[in-house]
């Protein structure tokens, strides 16, 4: 039994190149057996909204409907559906469909998927249509690829965790950063950085954050909870750190050394590139000689999503964010460019898009 929820669905969409948002109308498909239909009350906005409504990640299908960090409430699910009712609150992430047959799907490491992931927006869906993301009333994602919020968690706050928050989470487990008394050093303070802060300090680390801004050190320790703040740029309170650090998660997309960076790593001391700059340059001397390791990541499974969201429900860990309506995205895409957010904007969906 399926359902036609087609009409004038409303949404914000990117029309061309200069990627200017604007009210849009679509249809969301019908929902199928396997389907959760829900209700988007909140929409976080990340650069791939920047980079992809502007052309810059590839080839956009326009109109693009940006937004990958989606929360809101079940309106409906599919006669096959029994781990998700109507009224829970859900969350849907950066995919929203995979093969559910390769080795990576069934290691529940769906966004590596052997024959393509399909992303949440610009993607290929089930039924022939692009995918459109959470700039929109409401969306239709196959039950695999929605996870429970847990319900006393504010939804404004979880959107952030369905990129953000995974994509820094997923390396930190997957190298046996959660061991209390390791050390661990965060690059740049923004969306993702000051989660891996907030995870960090959960997990019993010692936290190192490196900015190359001296403003952002009181927020650095005293707002998100980091031991130590380095500006990255201070050869002198660079090299007093020599060898000091088990980790470290990059996630900085402006080009910068690596070098320094890894001369801070212990021997086999791991850093983790979640950031995208254009290049990476570094002496090979400085992996060799120490066993360092060097090592890229980027969101996470659906099984490991599910455990971050009920690790941050249990811990308390709250992303700190700017709610917006749906009217200022254009201004906060350009802020987000600029740096200029604290750290996470958020789309109060529910009560701007009418």
């Amino acid at each position: 039994m399926t359902s036609d929820n087609s009409g004038n669905c409303l949404a914000w969409a990117a029309r061309d190149k200069s990627g200017f948002l604007s009210p849009h109308t679509f249809n969301r498909r019908a929902v199928g057996k396997d389907d959760v239909s829900l209700k988007i009350t909140h929409c976080g906005i990340c650069y791939a909204d920047v980079a992809y409504t502007s052309g810059t990640f590839g080839k956009a299908i326009y109109p693009v409907v940006p937004g990958h960090e989606i929360v809101g409430i079940v309106q409906e699910v599919g006669s096959e559906v029994q781990s998700f009712k109507v009224g829970d609150h859900v969350g849907v992430g950066a995919y929203v469909n995979s093969c559910r047959d390769c080795e990576y799907c069934n290691d529940e490491l769906e966004i590596h998927c052997s024959n393509g992931v399909v992303f949440t927006f610009n993607g290929l869906d089930v039924d022939g249509t692009v995918t459109k993301g959470g700039y929109f009333s409401f969306i239709v994602v196959h039950k695999r690829y929605c996870y429970k919020i847990p319900q006393d968690y504010p939804l404004s706050l979880a959107a952030p965790l369905l990129c953000a928050g995974i994509t820094v989470y997923t390396p930190m487990i997957r190298h046996k950063m959660n061991q209390p008394g390791k050390s661990l050093g965060v690059i740049g303070l923004g969306g993702l950085g000051h989660l891996a802060v907030k995870f960090g300090k959960a997990f019993g680390l010692n936290v190192t954050v490196f900015s190359t801004s001296m403003s952002k050190k009181e927020e650095a320790l005293n707002l998100l909870g980091a031991d130590n703040f380095v500006v990255s740029s201070d050869n002198e309170q660079m090299k007093a750190l020599d060898k000091s650090l088990d980790f470290i998660i990059d996630t900085a997309s402006g080009d910068h050394p690596f070098d320094p960076y890894m001369s801070i790593l212990k021997t086999a001391g791991i850093l983790v590139l979640v950031g995208a700059p254009s290049e990476i340059k570094l002496a090979p001397l400085n992996l060799i000689l120490g066993m360092r390791t060097l090592t890229g990541s980027v969101t996470g499974g659906t099984k490991q999503t599910q455990e971050m969201l009920d690790f941050c429900g249990a811990h308390k860990i709250y992303p700190e964010v700017e709610v917006i309506p749906i009217q200022y995205a254009n201004e906060a895409l350009e802020r987000l460019i600029k740096k200029d957010v604290k750290y996470r904007f958020v789309i109060d969906i529910e009560n701007s898009l009418n």
